[in-house]
Formats: C-alpha cells, structure tokens, sequence
C-alpha cells in the first residue's frame, strides 16, 4: 500500500475500530500524522506565533483515527486494540512499536480475513 492510499484509507475509516490493517497502512498514517503535526507547529509559529496550539490542535483531531488505526493494526497480529492502553507506560510504547512493526498474520483470525 502506497502513501496516498493508506492515508484516504485511514480517513475513510475515521472511527472504524474493527477489521484490520496491513503494516504499511499503519506506517504510511503514522508518518502522515506526524508530518501534518509538524508543518502545523511550524505554521503556527511562524504566522500566529504560537506553534505549539496549532500542533497540539491538529494531533487531537487525529487522536481518533490515529487509535482506529492502531487498533485495526493490532487486529492485524491477532491482538485486541485495547492493547494500545500501554502507550500510557514507557515499557508498553516499546512493546507497542514491537507489535506494530511485526508481520501480519497470514491467515484469518477472529477480526477478519488476510488480505495482502
């Protein structure tokens, strides 16, 4: 999956938190996210002299695609999504990236068929 596709795709399933994600659908939302974060803060310190607001405002807009997409993630390895409740330890973070960076599993499990 491509960058543009992976991003409508996200955006498309704004609050679906059921089915799955591939690996790359996941990264290539991330890293959208991210980006849009910083140019945000960048814009926002450059003309309203505040780029911390316009940052901070832009990643709780994608507070909940960004948890969509995670949670279809970990349907993905056969884990619920409410695994991504760990973010909130420093051990579960690097547990979490562990998990979004592993494969898919190859075969249908109980969130839906494999689909490469």
């Amino acid at each position: 999956m491509n960058f543009s596709t992976a991003v409508s795709t996200c955006l498309s399933k704004f609050a679906t938190f059921s089915g799955r994600a591939t690996r790359s659908e996941f990264w290539w939302f991330y890293l959208f996210t991210v980006l849009l974060g910083w140019g945000a803060t960048i814009v926002g310190a450059l003309v309203l002299d505040g780029g911390a607001f316009l940052g901070n405002l832009v990643s709780l807009i994608f507070l909940i695609p960004t948890f969509a997409a995670g949670s279809r993630r970990l349907h993905d390895i056969g884990r619920s999504g409410w695994w991504q409740l760990l973010v909130i330890t420093v051990i579960g973070v690097l547990l979490l990236i562990f998990w979004f960076a592993s494969d898919s599993e190859k075969a249908a499990n109980k969130y839906g068929e494999y689909t490469p």
